[in-house]
């Protein structure tokens, strides 16, 4: 696609939201083991705030954004596990994702099944990877285990939540409000504490029996 362009978020620097392009850039070509992406859905994250105002720090100039959906429209050489024409979505960078098109490593995709949409994968690929990563790996959940979850009500936390559920846990959530309350019971929280009104360790040894 010699001389082809596209439109893509850059920023020269780090900062407010302010620091935010739209700009019109050549579209990448994928080098061996990647694929380009063309986008239908990208992902919002909070990391993608942390690397804007610097907290995580980005070489300049550079895109943002780590996650998104699309099809495939270009593959490198090497590539094997997808073809052009391709459903699939992406996390974990490199930073790009707010554009038109991002070419990634194949390693960092996953085929769409065809009854999941790009809106709801664009959404849930960091989100359900963190979930996964916690629930399976930094401690194995399983039945009869009794876990605490912080931001029960946010995007990783509903995620977990039923996951976890679903293993045979008892899950006790943390939250702000009533209506996150609400919305963590009605996703696999058995016990939901408010955290800015209750003692949280004193409620979770109750809850627990010490």
């Amino acid at each position: 696609m010699p001389n082809a362009t596209m439109r893509a978020v850059r920023l020269d620097r780090a900062g407010g939201p302010d620091v935010l392009e739209i700009k019109t850039v050549p579209v990448p070509e994928p080098g061996p083991g990647e694929v380009r992406v063309r986008h239908l859905a990208i992902g919002l994250n909070f990391i993608d705030i942390y690397q804007r105002d610097g907290l995580y720090p980005l070489t300049y100039p550079t895109g943002l954004g780590l996650e998104a959906a699309g099809t495939v429209e270009a593959v490198g050489e090497s590539v094997t596990r997808f073809a052009i024409g391709d459903r699939i979505a992406y996390a974990n960078g490199p930073p790009g994702a707010y554009s038109e098109a991002h070419v990634v490593a194949e390693g960092r995709a996953v085929r769409l099944p065809d009854d999941i949409g790009f809106e709801t994968a664009a959404a849930a690929m960091l989100k359900g990877m963190t979930a996964e990563y916690l629930v399976r790996r930094v401690f194995h959940v399983k039945q009869g285990d009794t876990i605490v979850v912080h931001a029960a009500a946010g995007g990783v936390g509903l995620i977990l939540c039923q996951w976890a559920q679903s293993l045979g846990a008892t899950v006790i959530g943390t939250v702000s409000s009533e209506a996150k309350a609400e919305l963590a019971r009605a996703n696999g929280c058995e016990h939901v504490i408010l955290y800015d009104r209750e003692d949280v360790a004193a409620r979770v040894r109750e809850i627990t029996g010490g």
